[in-house]
């Protein structure tokens, strides 16, 4: 058999091999999405569950007192972390997250459940950044798991009635498919300069209307929610990458925008009457000293 020949037959079985190799891989994402998705819809269905008579109330004060003392408004208008001073409470802050990972969440009302999961998403949240201070941004820490994953949202990081619970679980699968409520992106803070502010205290059942509007009405007016420029109107990325939760259009994120905004943008958005551009900030939200 001559030389070119043999080099022939290597290449191709070099080639078989590789694709077999990537049809393997292929497979085992396949696999691995389907697993994910049939897990995110047992969470979904687990945590739909809540008690209308429930009259119980969870005390989320620790976690209050932790926001007074950590979180404090800069120069610009936004809620900044002191990370550093944090560190010293952590022990308070992991004390917390464990009271409610004892909590029967669905045995509580709608309201209740509501502000537990915006203050465990917040919570487990600050808590991770904390192991891994001093961070750029939350992007950096990959703890998730799977070869493509970014960043900590994918990691089981609580078990709570039993079951194994990600900042992905609480957000995507508990908040925004049980609640079904736009303002859960004003609620829970993923660290970041771009994301709605890290309120100073935490969410209480019975001021939770109040609460959400405020933070809804703070973030829309500021100039990571929505910026106008002569004639153009520059939206957060995150009206763009949950435009579901907003309407589903560019028409419903508009009308949502106006619905929170105060006079002068309200009057320049109906001006405009269209979205021309969006952005997003991913520095953590942490005080510069």
């Amino acid at each position: 058999m001559k030389m070119t020949n043999r080099k022939k037959i290597t290449h191709l079985l070099m080639s078989l091999s590789l694709i077999a190799g990537v049809s393997t891989i292929s497979s085992g994402i396949i696999e691995l999405n389907l697993m994910s998705q049939a897990n995110a819809a047992t969470v979904t269905e687990q945590f739909s569950k809540s008690n209308p008579a429930s009259k119980a109330v969870i005390d989320h004060s620790p976690l209050t007192k932790l926001l007074t003392q950590y979180v404090k408004v800069d120069n610009n208008g936004l809620n900044k972390v002191n990370y550093k001073g944090f560190k010293n409470k952590q022990a308070a802050l992991k004390s917390y997250i464990k009271s409610l990972e004892a909590v029967k969440v669905t045995s509580l009302s709608k309201a209740e459940q509501f502000a537990y999961w915006a203050n465990l998403y917040n919570a487990v949240t600050i808590n991770v950044v904390l192991d891994a201070f001093p961070v750029k941004s939350i992007k950096d820490i990959d703890i998730s798991p799977g070869l493509f994953s970014n960043g900590p949202w994918g990691k089981k990081l609580v078990t709570i009635e039993g079951t194994k619970i990600s900042l992905d679980d609480i957000e995507h699968q508990i908040l925004r498919k049980v609640h079904t409520d736009p303002r859960v992106h004003y609620a829970v803070n993923c660290a970041s300069v771009g994301c709605p502010d890290l309120q100073g205290q935490a969410f209480n059942g019975k001021n939770l209307q109040a609460q959400l509007n405020e933070a809804a009405r703070d973030y829309v007016n500021s100039n990571r929610g929505a910026v106008v420029k002569g004639n153009r109107l520059a939206i957060s990325k995150i009206y763009v990458w949950f435009k579901k939760d907003f309407g589903g259009s560019d028409r419903g994120v508009l009308a949502h925008l106006k619905k929170y905004a105060n006079s002068e943008l309200k009057a320049k958005i109906e001006k405009i009457g269209s979205i021309n551009s969006s952005f997003y900030d991913w520095t953590l939200n942490g005080q510069s000293k």
